[in-house]
């Protein structure tokens, strides 16, 4: 679809500090999908926040920003209503539930992107759902093939592994027709969340 996702992470400057880095990350981009139920309880049984506070300074750039295409957001939670404890300042916002269910929550995602790109073809969360399963399935595979089995994987190797892995697996369904008429729907099985914290955070796209 042309997207390319943004992280905090994706530059690593000890000089800089991180909540510029979002903040230039936000500036740069049109589209922003926030998960505001990562809000967990840490061990000094405090939630965390930064997902609510990335949310808002989002939110303030889509009203406040000059002269720049208007930013569009998804926000999405585990339960219906239960913003309403914790954030009630969004009521009134069009929030999605996932259920904590990593399906539905591609579902959720896939359909937002969908209806913003009317002109763009993508399959259909349960097929983007089988092809994430399978590209967590090589994973180990394919960091063996970059020699880095015995490290946990930065931002920049991850999107290195991805862009390889979805180089070798179009997305895009491929029909063979036979002599008899029928046809046989072959479809590569792709997507995953980095395991990093900024990257729970917020998601933002710049298209």
């Amino acid at each position: 679809m042309g997207y390319v996702a943004r992280c905090a992470l994706e530059a690593d400057d000890s000089g800089d500090v991180r909540i510029d880095k979002i903040l230039v990350i936000i500036d740069q981009c049109k589209l922003g999908i926030h998960d505001i139920s990562r809000t967990e309880l840490n061990e000094h049984n405090l939630p965390r926040f930064n997902m609510p506070l990335e949310l808002g300074l989002f939110l303030g750039a889509r009203r406040f920003g000059q002269g720049k295409t208007k930013k569009i957001t998804l926000i999405v939670d585990c339960e219906p209503h239960r913003y309403q404890i914790f954030c009630s300042d969004i009521s009134g916002q069009d929030i999605r539930v996932h259920k904590k269910d990593p399906v539905e929550a591609i579902r959720v995602v896939r359909d937002w992107l969908r209806a913003n790109r009317p002109d763009a073809k993508i399959p259909g969360g349960t097929i983007i759902a089988k092809r994430y399963k399978e590209f967590t399935e090589q994973l180990p595979e394919l960091k063996e093939e970059m020699q880095l089995t015995e490290d946990k994987l930065t931002f920049a190797d991850y999107v290195s592994v991805l862009i390889g892995w979805l180089t070798k697996n179009d997305w895009k369904l491929i029909f063979s027709t036979f002599a008899g008429g029928s046809s046989t729907l072959r479809c590569m099985k792709s997507t995953q969340r980095f395991e990093g914290d900024s990257w729970h955070l917020f998601g933002t796209l710049s298209a």
